[in-house]
């Protein structure tokens, strides 16, 4: 990036684009330029523990791309010798007079995603980490079990490659730390990352590995992370123990290093380890840095970019978003999240622009291949070494020339590169092919791009079958190359006899309702809906009680010290006044139908639509029809029967606490002591689950109780103070106010009663001292659990699972955190997981963002691979609609069948397997052409 001009809708960037001195139209990503490359340097991902070439390969999505050459490390570059590669490149690409060159683009709005990196230490290196191979940092021990890391996916010390017996994790190394590094905030990530990998270890090790963690608090509260947390302890046997660890000296003798820590028991222990894994925290880069200066975006103390909590993507100046690492030390969902949010914030800014500049792909005309005898041609793909290293691929493209219905057979390197592609899609039109097989890697994540290769070729995209000889052949069997070799030719055999039966399908096209379903009016709801409406796009937000707001109405500030209230009645007032969205109130879900692009939902609600004031109406059922629906129901907070709670009036929650902060309950100053109590409801076996905002909260409500009364004493009880991220900085700013934090055993006994005096009395276990302790506060606060509502009927209604805890779930975690299972249904906020509010806005605008993406096209494909029910052979038994998960399947009760919504089904294959008649045929996976596969391996 060289400067960003101008003002929010008008931007003008010159970006500069550095040298490759490859020329990407004829590389051919063959490898021997990085083969024949004889300097070596330290890999990034790798952090020295393999090294790789000065020319090295770029990849998109694991798929290779091109070469190009890094300009600090060529020998040529730098000292003006060498040129092996241009020697050795066999399609004079390498073009070393390549040079700088300067972009100019004008764009309305700009998304700063820069990343991050990991702290580095050896900066401060208390471990001597720079000194001995057998410390590494996570990212090294991630490399180290890699299959295509340093040492095959073996878990081996690096020193003498000898199998380790035991290792320590140390946390917090370059995080929560002020003193060495000057990185005061929590990065996270650490914790849960160190939790994979000790049962990662333990998963590789040959032996009874003996794994250790240290930590100051473990901070898993992300969604699932305490149950991933608790398996490890439990079924794993994971050790976690308590202590800050600051060195691990070399123990000459053992060649072990030692640490050094006190239990909790309060016995010093000294322990040996082979290995020591320093679990690094996240830390922003100087480059971005030097971006953020050049495009005037304001950056905090730690380097992060400055955000609001209310608009938690927008920097500081109008026009410029920020998503990912850049924000704050985060992980992979909450950066996918935030991405999406990023783009839902510019399109709501962009929206007159939509289509503005789209240009039109030119699609060759589709072959009627009908009729004609199979011209079948095979693909065989290296994958550089991933399969050729194992798998003799020359002898399966021999093999592959001999197998009936074949005329063509071709060996590449990378198949899934973009000049193989074309010249994939060149050999089908030269040789007259009217089936491809490709023998490659998954079709999980690469029949996507094979099929768009066979329509560029004029060829139906299904008429393709796809052979994963590097998952199920090279990966799994590479200690038995020959065994590989001749499973692979089997493969591609079945793969051929199938290809010979496909016959040519057609995707479903359906009509898009460009209106979108919001359900919920709390913060979430009410933010997608304005995203939405900004969009241009028309929303109906259902409320099931008589007002908007949610639990956000009782909220008091936010970790950063915002006033929600004046924030949430703004959001009221604009919501309200939006004409481009309906409101209802008092209003239920009743009945769904349809499927993405065309739903239809019966709600019930007061006849009073965008009024809150329910006298005087009357019920009413309206049908709605929309393109996409947003599921934003909220939660509710846990309202415990224990410790006195609605028996003693100095008993409240941590909701009921806000409430009075924000009606300025002139009653808290004349209070003298307070104990907010953790985790009252939450990671117990009943809700093993973290509820993530209580620590917070709980602090944020401390500091506020301070400031009214200095004076006053304030208790925290807790099991692992977990205010995670940048808000570090508030726990300890609580700290230096006063607040005393006091870790509990929640094994021992905890009671809260009364004395004979009236006093309330906290009895509890101090975890450091060992000694049963209590205090008489004035007021006791309990940090309930978020608690959804189980067996939520929209679960079913709109075929989307529920977790074992009762939130909805996603379609998945890291790919896809905000679309549910069902397509056009999406996600957000306390519905999702507990959240702060921040993170429920981000959320929303990551919802609204993907709806949007169905919502802005006319029309919507289906896919051709779906069931299709034979007449003649349906009994009408309904076996198939009982299996059916997606509702995808009906019965007819005129003509006594059931018949298939081609929108619905989704070729899962149930109906298919469950049939005893065989009605149901799965297109693409026909009987046929499966017993085809079957039978000419049996022969084979």
């Amino acid at each position: 990036m060289d400067r960003i001009d101008g003002e929010e809708g008008n931007f003008e960037v010159s970006v500069i684009q550095h040298p490759r001195y490859v020329d990407m139209d004829k590389c051919i990503a063959c490898g021997l330029c990085a083969e024949k490359c004889p300097k070596k340097v330290p890999d990034e991902y790798d952090e020295g523990l393999v090294k790789r070439k000065a020319v090295y390969v770029q990849y998109d999505q694991a798929v290779p791309l091109k070469y190009a050459i890094d300009a600090e490390h060529c020998i040529y570059l730098t000292k003006g010798k060498c040129r092996a590669c241009e020697k050795f490149c066999p399609a004079d690409a390498i073009n070393f007079n390549d040079a700088a060159k300067k972009i100019a683009v004008n764009v309305g709005a700009v998304i700063v995603a820069p990343g991050g990196e990991t702290y580095d230490p050896g900066t401060s290196d208390t471990f001597e980490y720079k000194k001995y191979p057998n410390i590494v940092t996570s990212i090294e021990f991630e490399r180290i079990l890699s299959a295509s890391g340093p040492f095959g996916g073996h878990l081996v010390r690096p020193l003498d490659k000898k199998e380790p017996k035991k290792i320590a994790w140390v946390q917090c190394v370059g995080s929560r730390d002020e003193n060495h590094c000057g990185n005061g905030y929590c990065s996270s990530v650490c914790c849960t990352y160190a939790v994979k990998e000790a049962m990662l270890a333990k998963e590789h090790s040959g032996g009874d590995l003996d794994t250790a963690i240290f930590y100051i608090d473990i901070r898993t509260n992300g969604k699932d992370f305490e149950q991933y947390y608790n398996r490890a302890k439990d079924e794993f046997n994971v050790r976690f123990i308590k202590s800050k660890i600051i060195s691990a000296p070399l123990v000459k003798e053992t060649g072990k290093h030692l640490i050094s820590y006190v239990s909790e028991s309060g016995k010093r222990i000294n322990e040996e380890f082979d290995m020591v894994v320093l679990s690094v925290g996240l830390k922003a880069t100087k480059e971005s840095a030097e971006l953020a200066q050049k495009i005037g975006i304001d950056l905090d103390k730690y380097g992060y970019a400055v955000t609001h909590s209310f608009e938690p993507v927008c920097t500081s100046k109008p026009g410029i978003y920020v998503c990912g690492a850049f924000q704050a030390p985060k992980d992979i969902p909450s950066s996918v999240i935030d991405a999406s949010a990023a783009a839902g914030m510019a399109a709501s800014k962009l929206s007159k622009a939509r289509w503005s500049m789209t240009k039109t792909k030119d699609i060759p005309k589709e072959q009627d291949v009908r009729g004609q005898s199979p011209r079948i041609g095979v693909f065989v793909c290296c994958c550089g070494t991933n399969i050729a290293g194992v798998v003799d691929v020359p002898a399966v493209v021999e093999y592959a020339k001999g197998l009936p219905g074949v005329v063509y057979v071709e060996q590449n390197m990378f198949s899934c590169s973009q000049d193989t592609q074309d010249k994939i899609a060149q050999s089908i039109k030269e040789q007259r092919l009217n089936r491809a097989v490709v023998a490659a890697c998954t079709p999980k994540t690469h029949e996507p791009l094979f099929q768009e290769t066979l329509i560029n070729a004029g060829i139906n995209k299904y008429l393709f079958e796809m052979a994963n000889i590097r998952n199920q052949c090279s990966w799994v069997h590479k200690d038995a190359p020959e065994l590989a070799t001749q499973k692979a030719m089997d493969m591609v055999e079945m793969a051929v006899a199938k290809a010979k039966l496909l016959e040519p399908l057609s995707d479903p096209v359906f009509e898009v309702k460009h209106a979108a379903l919001v359900i919920g009016g709390g913060v979430a709801g009410m933010e997608a809906a304005k995203n939405l409406a900004e969009q241009g796009f028309h929303s109906y937000l259902v409320e099931k009680t008589d007002s908007l707001g949610g639990q956000a109405r009782h909220l008091f500030q936010t970790w950063r010290g915002e006033p929600i209230q004046k924030y949430v009645s703004g959001l009221i007032e604009t919501v309200s006044a939006n004409k481009n969205i309906d409101i209802f109130f008092n209003a239920s879900v009743k009945e769904v139908e349809g499927f993405v692009g065309n739903f239809k939902t019966t709600i019930s609600h007061n006849s009073g639509q965008n009024s809150g004031q329910n006298s005087g109406q009357t019920e009413k059922t309206s049908t709605l029809e929309h393109g996409v629906t947003i599921i934003a129901a909220g939660a509710a907070e846990f309202e415990s029967k224990q410790y006195l709670y609605g028996k003693d009036p100095r008993v409240l929650t941590g909701l009921d606490l806000q409430q009075r902060l924000t009606d300025n309950d002139s009653g808290l100053t004349r209070l003298n002591s307070a104990v907010f109590v953790q985790c009252v409801g939450s990671r117990i076996p009943e809700r093993p689950y973290c509820s993530k905002l209580c620590c917070t909260q709980s602090i944020t409500s401390a500091l506020a109780l301070k400031t009214r009364k200095p004076e006053m004493d304030v208790f925290v009880l807790y099991r692992d103070m977990r205010p995670y991220g940048l808000r570090e900085d508030v726990y300890r700013k609580a700290r230096v106010a006063g607040v005393v934090f006091i870790r509990f055993n929640p094994e021992n006994e905890f009671t809260v009663e009364t004395d004979d005096a009236g006093l309330l009395c906290v009895t509890f276990t101090d975890s450091v001292l060992s000694h049963q302790m209590r205090i008489n506060p004035d007021l006791l606060v309990l940090a309930s659990a978020v608690v959804p509502e189980k067996e939520n009927p929209l679960a079913q209604m709109y075929k989307i699972p529920q977790s074992a805890d009762g939130f909805f779930m996603e379609a998945h975690v890291k790919l896809q955190p905000v679309d549910c299972a069902t397509s056009g249904v999406f996600i957000c906020g306390l519905a999702h997981a507990p959240k702060p509010v921040d993170e429920s806005i981000t959320q929303a605008h990551a919802a609204a963002a993907r709806a949007a993406t169905v919502l802005a096209m006319e029309n919507i494909k289906g896919e051709g691979i779906i069931s299709r029910i034979d007449p003649r052979f349906c009994s009408g038994c309904l076996g198939c609609i009982n299996v059916c998960p997606y509702g995808a399947i009906s019965f007819d009760s005129e003509k006594k069948v059931v018949e298939v919504n081609p929108a619905l089904c989704k070729g899962c294959g149930a109906c298919a397997a469950a049939c005893p008649s065989e009605a149901p045929i799965l297109m693409g996976f026909t009987n046929h052409q499966l017993y085809a596969q079957i039978n000419s391996a049996l022969t084979a």
